[in-house]
C-alpha cells in the first residue's frame, strides 16, 4: 500500500458503504501521490449539488487529496473488484487497475454518491499497467460527461482534473492527470459476474442486497428480489441506451465492466458523437469489427443483461429450471422495451405529443425511422437536422429552409417533411408549444469531436481557453449561443475521417 498523508480537515463529509460488504469485493490501496499537484479544472456546481464548499475545494489542502496526496477525514479507499466480456471475450478479473474509490456522500437531495480518483496509480488490479491517466482522456472524460449530464443524459460525472506534474508513458511521454469522479455508485454487471464465476452466492446475495438498497429499494420485498432488480437495471438501461441514440452518442466500448447497474454512462474512453448520420458508425481505434456501432448499441445491451440475469439465477428462488425459465422471459423482454424507449425519444424529437393509439405509435415509428434513413442516404447531420425541424413546422420560418441544405437530394427530405405536417395537424399540441418543446429537447450543441480535439490540444500546450469556452457552451446545449455558432458546425469533409482511442 502507497502511503498516504492523513489530513484533519472536513472537505468531505465521507462514508463507505462498501467496505462494509465482504471483504473480498475489493482490496484496501491508497492513491498513489502526485509530484506537483495542479488544479486545472473545477466543477463548481457540482460541488454544491454535493454539499460541498467550491471555494474550500480548490484550496491547496484540498487539491492534495483530489491528487491522492492526503486522504481525507473519513474516507477508507479502495479499489474494486469486477470481471467482465470484453469486445465478447471473457476476462475472470479486471477490476480498478487506475481508480481508488475515497468514499461517499450524500447530496443535497440525500441521495448517496461515490467519490473516484481515476488515474492515481497501481491497486491489486492493474494487472501490467502503471495505474495512471494522461491529461487528454482526463480532460476529454470531463468535458464529454459534463456535456451528456447537460443533455439530461444519466452519466458519471466529473468534479475536478488535476495535473500530477509527472509523465505518463504509453506510445509517447504525456502528461499526467486525476480525475475526480463521482457516480451514484460504480458497481457494473462485471461485478456481478466476477461472483457469478467463482460460484460465491454469498458475494453475490450481498451485493444484490447493496445495490438494492442503494438504487432500487422498491424491489427489496418482491417474491423474487433478484428477478425485480433485473426487470429495474433493464428498464433503466433501455431508457440509457435510448437517450444515447436520441443525441447521437456512441459509446465505443459497451463491455459488461462498462454497464452500470445504476444505468448511468460511464467510461468515456474511445465515445464519440455522430456528425452524418450513419447506423453503423464507428470511431472506435479497437473497434475493428464494429460491435459496438451506433446502431449496434441496442442489442449489445441486451446481450449484456443476458450475462446479469445469468449471474443472477443463483439468487432466484424455486428450482433451477423455473429460474431459467422467468429470467429468459424477462431477458426476452428487452427489445420490446428498448423500441418503446426509443421511440419515445424520437417522438419527442419529432415535436409530438404522448400518444396511446395503437396505430399512431406504429405511424410514428416509421416516420423516425424513414427520417433516420433518409438522413443516412443523404449524408444529413444528425443534430443539425432535428434541430432544424422546429422552424420547419407549421407555422414554417425562413430559418427551415437551411435544413434541406444537409441532403444531397433536397427532394427526398421534402418528401419525409410532408409526412411529417400531416402527422403533426392531427397532433393536439399548438405550434408554439411543440417549439418550445423541440428546442428543448434537440440541442444545437454537442461535444463535436474536432472541436473536442481543438481543445485538447491547446491544453496538451497550457491554454486551458478554449477547453473552457467549449466547456461553458456546452452546459448550455439546448440555447442559442450566436457568439459561438461555430461549435455547433460539423466537420469540414477533410476534417470526416476521426478516430478515437481508448486513452488508458
Amino acid at each position: 500500500m502507497v502511503d498516504a498523508a492523513t489530513t484533519s480537515d472536513e472537505i468531505f463529509a465521507f462514508d463507505n458503504s462498501y467496505v462494509r460488504l465482504p471483504e473480498r469485493m475489493f482490496a484496501r490501496v491508497s492513491p498513489a501521490p502526485a509530484r506537483e499537484p495542479r488544479l486545472l479544472l473545477l466543477n463548481r456546481r457540482l460541488a454544491e449539488e454535493l454539499r460541498i464548499d467550491p471555494d474550500r475545494l480548490g484550496r491547496p489542502d484540498a487539491v492534495e487529496v483530489l491528487a491522492g496526496n492526503r486522504i481525507a477525514e473519513g474516507s477508507d479507499p479502495i479499489a474494486m473488484a469486477y470481471a467482465g466480456h470484453q469486445f465478447g471475450n471473457w476476462v475472470p478479473q479486471l477490476g480498478d487497475g487506475r481508480a481508488v474509490l475515497l468514499g461517499e456522500v450524500i447530496d443535497r437531495n440525500g441521495q448517496r454518491r461515490d467519490v473516484q480518483l481515476k488515474g492515481s496509480g497501481r491497486t491489486p488490479f492493474s494487472r501490467m499497467g502503471d495505474g495512471k491517466a494522461p491529461l487528454g482522456p482526463v480532460l476529454r472524460e470531463f468535458i464529454v460527461s459534463e456535456a451528456m449530464a447537460a443533455l439530461g443524459v444519466p452519466t458519471t460525472r466529473s468534479l475536478a482534473a488535476v495535473a500530477t506534474g509527472e509523465r505518463v508513458y504509453r506510445e509517447d511521454a504525456l502528461s499526467g492527470a486525476v480525475l475526480t469522479r463521482v457516480a451514484a455508485s460504480h458497481v457494473r454487471v462485471g461485478t456481478f459476474q466476477y461472483f457469478y464465476a467463482r460460484d460465491d452466492v454469498e458475494a453475490l446475495k450481498a451485493l444484490a442486497d447493496h445495490v438494492t438498497a442503494r438504487h432500487y429499494p422498491e424491489v427489496a420485498d418482491a417474491e423474487a428480489p433478484a428477478l425485480s432488480l433485473f426487470e429495474a437495471v433493464k428498464a433503466r438501461q433501455a431508457d440509457l441506451v435510448a437517450r444515447w441514440m436520441g443525441v447521437g452518442f456512441i459509446h465505443g466500448v459497451m463491455n459488461t465492466d462498462n454497464m452500470t447497474i445504476s444505468g448511468e454512462t460511464i467510461d468515456y474512453g474511445p465515445c464519440a458523437f455522430m456528425d452524418a448520420h450513419r447506423e453503423g458508425q464507428v470511431f472506435s481505434s479497437i473497434d475493428v469489427g464494429g460491435r459496438y456501432a451506433y446502431g449496434n448499441q441496442p442489442r449489445i445491451a441486451h446481450w449484456n443483461l443476458v450475462q446479469l440475469a445469468q449471474a443472477l439465477l443463483p439468487l432466484l428462488p424455486g428450482s433451477k429450471e423455473a429460474a431459467v425459465e422467468r429470467m429468459q422471459a424477462s431477458v426476452d423482454a428487452f427489445p420490446e422495451l428498448f423500441q418503446t424507449a426509443w421511440l419515445g425519444v424520437m417522438r419527442r424529437k419529432l415535436g409530438l405529443s404522448p400518444v396511446a393509439e395503437a396505430r399512431a405509435v406504429e405511424e410514428d415509428a416509421g416516420l423516425a425511422a424513414d427520417l433516420l434513413s433518409t438522413m443516412e442516404a443523404n449524408g444529413a447531420d444528425f443534430t443539425l437536422t432535428f434541430r432544424g425541424l422546429a422552424a420547419l413546422a407549421p407555422p414554417e420560418t425562413a430559418d427551415g429552409q437551411a435544413v434541406r441544405d444537409f441532403f444531397a437530394d433536397p427532394g427526398a427530405f421534402d418528401a419525409w417533411v410532408g409526412r411529417w405536417t400531416a402527422r403533426l395537424a392531427a397532433d393536439p399540441m399548438s405550434p408554439a408549444e411543440r417549439r418550445v418543446a423541440m428546442n428543448q429537447t434537440n440541442p444545437l450543441f454537442i461535444p463535436r469531436n474536432h472541436r473536442v480535439e481543438e481543445a485538447l490540444a491547446a491544453a496538451e500546450e497550457g491554454d486551458l481557453g478554449p477547453l473552457e469556452t467549449l466547456r461553458a457552451v456546452l452546459a448550455r446545449p439546448f440555447e442559442d449561443q450566436a457568439e459561438h455558432v461555430h461549435l455547433a458546425q460539423p466537420p469540414l469533409s477533410e476534417d470526416a475521417a476521426y478516430r478515437t482511442f481508448c486513452g488508458t
